[in-house]
């Protein structure tokens, strides 16, 4: 039964929107439809400019908002963000024992989606103030108040509209999940934007500027300081990248098993090297991108200093806003982080600025990498993939270790030797991986890759179960559908 914080959301859950699941058999090709339609929807609110914001509005943010498919000034100013961040929050509440709650009940989890929908949209009501508050679009003067209900409620309205697209897709409408989908699709958008984009783009924007005399064949190449230009090591970097991350994902430690219930038949249990997948460089990926809004939210909200003149932006973050004229004769500024844990925590976008800072590079590349250990083991409890609650599941489904007595504690002592190891390791390497990208400018940026490969990857086996499913329908008693 549901505990008592649950409970709290039946009430509400009756009057949230909501997505039916099927009432009948959904064909593989109406799956393909309405996956499509959603991916569709998404790319095109990527593209609609909210109303009330100047389009020459300078993004303060940059390639923090690929892990959340968002883009600046756009419907998708939010993303996902804010789903995410909502069942993350109630998922460690779950897994850690603080509120009560099974999954396996139906009534259970319906309580816990509402409690997601709730959260998710509380969580985007509180960030689209916390980005009209950070003068992102200009001062509230500036605005006034028309303007700030309207773009407060486009976020809102958008937001929404990403939840349920979510819950279409994840309800059996369509195929997998449509928050993987939109990272997806948001990484993919990138890539291709640093490649062929029209200002900025590798083989048009940059290779004009080297053209013009600009930037030196070496910037071009390599990078400029502030990462302005895409650069062809990181195009190198981005395809190297996805080959390691393809190898790494078929990494790993098998252990022979044999069912108790059939004897001689006998199987293997495979401990993956990224055995909590990529959960511990979004955890902090994400923790890195609230430390630099919230210090700059703090900064626009407190005189904005200079840098250098107050000691507490000193530490948590100093910015400077620099102003810049366009083609209309009109102004636009933008801000960025020159100091403190909002700049030591935000990874320079090119070996150039690698060499231009090296000690905010590699206390960027230790922090990361530690985040990503911590997160891994943490995750290993509260995501139920501890040695413990693993031999359990195994005892369960009436597996055994060959050469040991059936019981729970051999299969732990064993499954301990591995697992723990395998994680930190692994939480170590997707840091690596993830910092190492950013550093040589790689698209789309080192955690948007190594999310990106992990969901395709998932898309594969779904596309191929879907697809035996549909020609062999008794496969699908096979398969548990």
């Amino acid at each position: 039964m549901a505990g008592r914080f649950l409970s709290l959301f039946k009430p509400v859950g009756r009057i949230l929107p909501e997505i039916k699941k099927p009432a009948r058999k959904v064909s593989f090709n109406e799956k393909l439809f309405w996956t499509a339609l959603c991916l569709v929807i998404f790319l095109v609110m990527t593209e609609i400019p909210l109303y009330g914001v100047s389009p020459d509005a300078q993004d303060s943010f940059g390639s923090l908002r690929v892990i959340f498919a968002s883009n600046q000034g756009t419907l998708m100013e939010l993303g996902i963000g804010p789903i995410v961040t909502a069942g993350l929050i109630l998922q460690l509440l779950a897994g850690s024992g603080i509120i009560k709650c099974d999954l396996s009940n139906p009534e259970d989890r319906g309580l816990f989606t509402s409690a997601s929908k709730v959260f998710s949209i509380l969580l985007t009501g509180v960030q689209a103030v916390a980005y009209i508050l950070s003068g992102m679009y200009g001062t509230l003067d500036q605005l006034g108040v028309p303007i700030i209900l309207a773009i407060f409620f486009q976020l809102i309205a958008a937001g929404i509209i990403v939840m349920l697209m979510d819950e279409l897709v994840q309800k059996g409408w369509g195929l997998g999940s449509g928050i993987s989908l939109f990272i997806m699709a948001g990484v993919a958008q990138n890539i291709i934007w640093s490649m062929f984009s029209p200002p900025t783009g590798l083989f048009v924007g940059a290779l004009s500027a080297l053209n013009a005399g600009q930037i030196s064949i070496t910037e071009w190449v390599l990078g400029t300081v502030n990462g302005f230009y895409p650069t062809m090591i990181g195009l190198i970097a981005t395809i190297v990248v996805f080959l390691v991350i393809i190898y790494l994902q078929g990494v790993r430690v098998e252990l022979p098993m044999s069912y108790a219930g059939y004897k001689g038949f006998r199987s293997r249990y495979p401990i993956k090297l990224l055995y909590v997948s990529n959960l511990p460089v979004i955890f902090a990926s994400a923790l890195f991108a609230n430390v630099y809004f919230f210090a700059q939210l703090l900064w626009s909200q407190l005189g904005q200093p200079e840098p250098g003149k107050n000691l507490f932006f000193q530490i948590i973050g100093d910015f400077n806003r620099t102003y810049t004229t366009t083609e209309t004769g009109g102004t636009t500024s933008s801000v960025s982080a020159v100091g403190g844990l909002a700049y030591l925590t935000s990874a320079p976008r090119s070996l150039q600025g690698v060499a231009d800072d090296p000690i905010r590079a590699m206390f960027f590349l230790a922090v990361m990498v530690g985040f990503c250990a911590v997160f891994s083991l943490i995750w290993l409890e509260v995501g139920g993939l501890g040695p413990s609650k693993v031999a359990k599941q195994l005892m369960d489904s009436g597996m055994e270790i060959p050469g040991y007595r059936r019981s729970e504690k051999p299969i732990e002592a064993i499954l301990k030797r591995y697992i723990p190891v395998v994680t930190v390791l692994g939480g170590i390497i997707v840091g690596l991986v993830a910092a190492v990208s950013d550093f040589l400018g790689a698209f789309g940026t080192g955690t948007g890759i190594l999310l990106s490969v992990g969901i395709i990857y998932q898309y594969y086996e779904l596309l191929m179960r879907e697809r035996a499913a549909e020609m062999f329908p008794a496969f699908r008693r096979i398969l548990g559908e």
